[in-house]
């Protein structure tokens, strides 16, 4: 037996039942919770958030196996002893007494979720002092002490939690703020005039368009230096303008879209950035391996929580700044060329703007910065809950403010700011995101594929690998090699341009 208490053998059989019913009715209820909300958006059409939906059950999925380990494997890991003179070194806080007596790292704080279902005097998952008479018979300490693991489980769930509601957060304050713009929108909508015909209005001198005065700041050295200045400013205030959302708007009509004059830009982003949400909203295991390194470093006197905090500031400016910059590289790119200009001006969107040429990095780069704020939070959150404010684990109040200071401008920024920013800029490259097909089309289009993969199959498995079919008909290869090239093509959503017919989209791909 792990520990002290009465077992299942002796307990009244009221209990068990009362217990499982409320562990049970809370679980239900939560998936029910669940599956009706992801019921609502299938009704909504909102497939990209139903998927991030998914995610999240997926996420929850993880902890309970992770939940299950720790009760399996508690006992195992408690009896696992290693020498004393091992656990002095790294602490979380500095260790006041020996062995031989009894330690107060832990015992003198009562931890909160116990308190409050269990009682003062319970204990937490089962009294560990086994497993430290174990290892003392041997003149060793346990690696791992039944209290510990239980709050190292408590701090997985909330890390889990914090990041979700997190995500969430972001991704509602952002989409108010890119809604916004959809006045901007509406007013493109409702002209009679094409972009074509825009084109051709009279000359306009280059200097004096709104977008080049707010953007361009002149050729050479100091200009350019200017400018990365000029873009981590106005990524704090105006990140975009009317201007900026006309301009970056009507170049990527007039590249992917030049047979749809009215096409909805606003919509085609908000699809876009639902999609890309399903992706924020995981735990990648790249993310654990941050939260192991978070983890070890956190020794006493290092205040390691305080000087992390930043990284996630660092990047969060880094990004709001090259978004910006992007803008900025666009309108330096066309001053530089005109004098002035026939109509509007026309921006060319290219993946030669952004870091590796990847505009999906600036997604994976606000993945780790959302991850590593909400790790911030979380363990603040833990600590408080569990330890208390006071706890020598929290730290001085000198650093435990300014990491939630840290912590909030991070979420407000990356919210109004970085969010939106990336949600417009990440359209200026060289390829336009599969949410600019409507979900119907999508899915004729998924179709299409997938029957052209079938049918080639069947083919090959009736006539042979290597049989040539005659001049005039598609072999199997071409069909498969062509459904593939469609899948690749709306994922990468590399095209030339789309088209409306009848108020239906269609593409004509890249040859």
């Amino acid at each position: 037996m792990a520990g002290g208490g009465t077992t299942l053998e002796y307990t009244p059989t009221w209990v068990v039942a009362v217990v499982c019913t409320v562990i049970v009715a809370i679980s239900l209820a939560v998936e029910r919770i669940l599956h009706y909300a992801g019921k609502w958006l299938k009704k909504k059409n909102q497939k990209p958030l139903f998927q991030a939906l998914q995610k999240i059950k997926e996420e929850l999925m993880l902890l309970g196996f992770i939940s299950l380990l720790l009760a399996v494997f508690q006992d195992r890991i408690a009896k696992i002893c290693m020498p004393k003179h091992f656990a002095d070194h790294w602490l979380p806080c500095k260790k006041v007494d020996d062995y031989g007596a009894k330690a107060k790292t832990t015992a003198h704080f009562q931890t909160f979720f116990s308190s409050v279902i269990n009682g003062p005097t319970r204990r937490l998952l089962a009294d560990s002092s086994d497993a430290t008479s174990y290892c003392e018979k041997k003149g060793k300490v346990p690696l791992l002490s039944i209290t510990a693991l239980h709050h190292l489980h408590i701090f997985i769930f909330v890390l889990a939690v914090v990041h979700v509601t997190f995500c969430v957060l972001t991704i509602i304050l952002g989409g108010i703020k890119i809604r916004m713009w959809k006045k901007w929108e509406d007013v493109f909508q409702s002209k009679d005039s094409t972009p074509e015909e825009d084109m051709k209005k009279e000359f306009v001198n280059v200097q004096q368009h709104e977008f080049i005065k707010g953007r361009f700041l002149g050729l050479g050295g100091f200009a350019s230096f200017m400018g990365w200045i000029h873009s981590f400013i106005k990524q704090l205030f105006a990140s975009v303008t009317k201007s900026d959302y006309s301009t970056l708007r009507l170049g990527f009509i007039m590249t992917h879209c030049r047979g749809n004059p009215k096409f909805n830009f606003h919509k085609y982003m908000i699809r876009a950035l639902e999609a890309d949400f399903r992706k924020v909203v995981g735990i990648s295991w790249y993310l654990w391996v941050f939260v192991i390194v978070f983890l070890l470093v956190n020794a006493y006197g290092w205040n390691a929580y305080f000087w992390i905090s930043f990284v996630p500031l660092i990047l969060l400016l880094a990004v709001g700044t090259k978004l910006e910059h992007v803008i900025t590289q666009l309108a330096h790119e066309v001053a530089s060329k005109h004098a002035a200009i026939e109509g509007e001006l026309v921006v060319k969107p290219s993946d030669e703007h952004f870091w590796f040429k990847k505009p999906q990095l600036i997604l994976l780069l606000i993945h780790i910065i959302l991850f590593q704020n909400s790790f911030e939070i979380a363990v603040f959150f833990w600590i408080l809950l569990q330890y208390g404010f006071h706890s020598c684990i929290m730290g001085k109040v000198g650093f435990v403010i300014p990491r939630l200071v840290i912590g909030v401008f991070v979420q407000f920024l990356c919210s109004f700011s970085t969010l939106p920013l990336y949600a417009i800029v990440t359209q200026m490259g060289s390829s336009f995101n599969k949410a600019i097909f409507e979900k119907d089309v999508q899915e004729g289009l998924a179709g299409w594929a997938q029957k052209a993969k079938m049918k080639g199959g069947f083919r090959k498995a009736a006539n042979g690998s290597n049989q040539v079919g005659p001049r005039g008909n598609s072999t199997p290869q071409a069909d498969i090699q062509l459904a593939n090239a469609a899948d690749q093509r709306m994922e990468e959503g590399e095209a030339g341009e789309i088209s409306a017919d009848n108020g239906q989209k269609s593409s004509v791909f890249k040859q």
